[in-house]
């Protein structure tokens, strides 16, 4: 690694924190003309993201970046914009009668400089959702993307400088090296999106400098088809949420939980809707590449592997396309020790594991790491309250796959394995800010009754407390 490396980047930290320092509670104007600049990046250059997420992938549809990555970040600004002035005001908090007449109050204040370390995946959104909430709480952003998207670190990188001072915020590219020095970094708060495996090691750099830290992960998110469920209609939302971004999702399902007597028709209806889809996988230009030729082997060596230890293997197009799109593959037949259904798949696979009571289905669930999303399909009242109080997950869509991360109105994280703390609209700007209690003492306050010399008056005092509290 370059030994300069370490300085040159906490040079960057140290311009940034001096600007902090000197705008410590920027106004409501400030931050909104932050927000928008955001804003006009996005939309202004709608076409050139587009073309750069497609160079990165090989091939990726122009309507998918538009709807996850722009789209995304543009309602998010929008959503912030309209609510800033509200999550930035400094609220009352109730106070116990035995410290009336004083006051409570929770005060907003923006930590300093956030690290945002951001994945390829989604690469524009999953770099500017946490930064746009960053900026709505007042503070300055580094952002390492991903090495694998390099055409969109590039234009993301030299498009920042074009809207923002380098002391507002700024994009740093480079490979591996620069991330784990990046992370080494003693932001006020440091976001990382991706690997649970990386994860790890994210949060252990972080420590040492006690860094807080927001970590959004992935796992083996489950979809579970409950008796009650139109399979028809799970099935064409499950292929859709499987498919988008050729299931190169964190909240992707990762696996389908079906009836044993129901799998053979869930199956059939599940290929039936990713063949009305995409009725051709080779030059569809509606399908996605998959990112890298190494994870586009490592797929197929998923495949090849479950094959091999006895899995069924049912693909949704007989094409044998000849760049890095992957056709379809449900996998049947498959076993716990199958690295299939070990490991998060982040591509168009879907293994379909039976079950036969509705508790097998939990358990199958909390047996493993608890997953970043959950989606259950069904119109049975009871057995859905059942699965969402017995089992853990960063989030849930009910009756669909992924909507529950477009809402702005929902904290949007994961939990144990998938991650920790949340974000989307205010939850994100809490997240980025200090929430700092204030307590208002009155000049009629009878606290100097508790002062020494200690007698009968404060033995009273603390008898009538334990009444009243």
């Amino acid at each position: 690694m370059d030994q300069s490396l370490p300085e040159r980047l906490r040079l960057v930290l140290e311009q940034q924190r001096a600007a902090f320092d000197l705008e410590r509670m920027p106004s409501l104007a400030q931050r909104r003309d932050r927000l928008e600049r955001l804003e006009r990046l996005t939309t202004e250059h709608r076409a050139e993201l587009q073309a750069a997420m497609a160079q990165d992938f090989g091939h990726r549809a122009h309507q998918e970046s538009l709807l996850a990555d722009l789209f995304t970040v543009e309602s998010g600004v929008r959503h912030a914009l309209k609510h800033l002035k509200s999550w930035m005001a400094t609220k009352r908090s109730p106070t116990a009668l035995h410290f009336l007449p004083g006051r409570n109050r929770l005060m907003p204040q923006p930590l300093g400089v956030v690290g945002i370390v951001s994945p390829w995946n989604y690469p524009y959104y999953l770099a500017m959702a946490p930064a746009l909430a960053a900026l709505a709480a007042g503070n300055r952003v580094m952002i390492k993307p991903s090495e694998l998207t390099p055409a969109t670190s590039a234009l993301m990188a030299r498009l920042v400088a074009q809207y923002f001072a380098p002391e507002e915020m700024t994009v740093l590219t480079g490979d591996a090296d620069v991330g784990r020095a990046f992370t080494e970094l003693p932001f006020d708060h440091l976001f990382f999106t991706g690997s649970t495996q990386v994860g790890r090691a994210v949060a252990q750099a972080a420590a040492r400098n006690l860094t807080p830290v927001t970590l959004e992960l992935g796992g083996k998110s489950p979809a579970v088809i409950d008796r009650s469920a139109d399979i028809a209609q799970a099935a064409e939302r499950i292929a859709f949420g499987k498919l988008l971004n050729a299931g190169q999702t964190c909240v992707a399902p990762d696996y389908a939980l079906v009836p044993r007597e129901l799998v053979a028709p869930f199956a059939d209806a599940l290929l039936a809707a990713i063949r009305k889809l995409y009725p051709r996988i080779a030059g569809n230009p509606d399908y996605t590449a998959i990112v890298s030729p190494r994870h586009h082997a490592r797929l197929l060596a998923l495949v090849e592997q479950a094959q091999q230890q006895g899995a069924t293997i049912r693909r949704s197009h007989d094409e044998l396309p000849t760049d890095r799109r992957i056709v379809p593959t449900l996998l049947l037949d498959t076993t716990a020790g199958m690295t299939v259904m070990r490991e998060e798949i982040f591509g168009p696979l879907l293994p379909i594991v039976p079950y036969d009571a509705p508790a097998e289905a939990v358990r199958h669930i909390n047996e493993g790491d608890r997953p970043l999303a959950l989606y259950w399909f069904g119109s049975d009242d009871t057995a859905r309250t059942t699965v969402l109080e017995q089992t853990h997950a960063g989030g849930v869509t009910i009756n669909d796959c992924l909507w529950h991360l477009g809402q702005e109105e929902q904290p949007f994280g994961g939990v144990g394995a998938s991650g920790m703390g949340a974000y989307h609209g205010v939850w994100g700007f809490n997240t980025f800010s200090k929430l700092k209690p204030v307590f208002y003492q009155s000049a009629l306050a009878g606290t100097r009754l508790f002062y020494p010399p200690y007698g009968a008056t404060f033995d009273r005092l603390m008898a009538l407390m334990r009444k009243i509290t």
